[in-house]
């Protein structure tokens, strides 16, 4: 839900507490998609430099892979 909340904001959904929409709903999938590619230019970084599969991970979930949310982490 890192990622969710902060396109549900922009985008005007409740991605806290309904995140499967972006799933379910194609309109709100897409917009999620340009939100996140405009919004955070280290996920584009990531794939157009040597940075390689791992920082566009990084990017996307800066919020577990930062050591924020350890028990999220482990519980993949």
């Amino acid at each position: 839900n890192y990622n969710y909340g902060a396109a549900g904001q922009a985008i005007g959904f409740d991605g806290l507490n309904n995140p499967e929409i972006v799933a379910q709903d194609p309109s709100i999938s897409f917009q999620t998609a340009v939100w996140f590619w405009m919004s955070d230019s280290n996920c584009h970084q990531g794939i157009t430099t040597d940075g390689g599969f791992g920082s566009t991970i990084s990017a996307i979930n800066s919020g577990e892979c930062g050591g924020g949310n350890p028990a999220a982490v482990q519980s993949r």
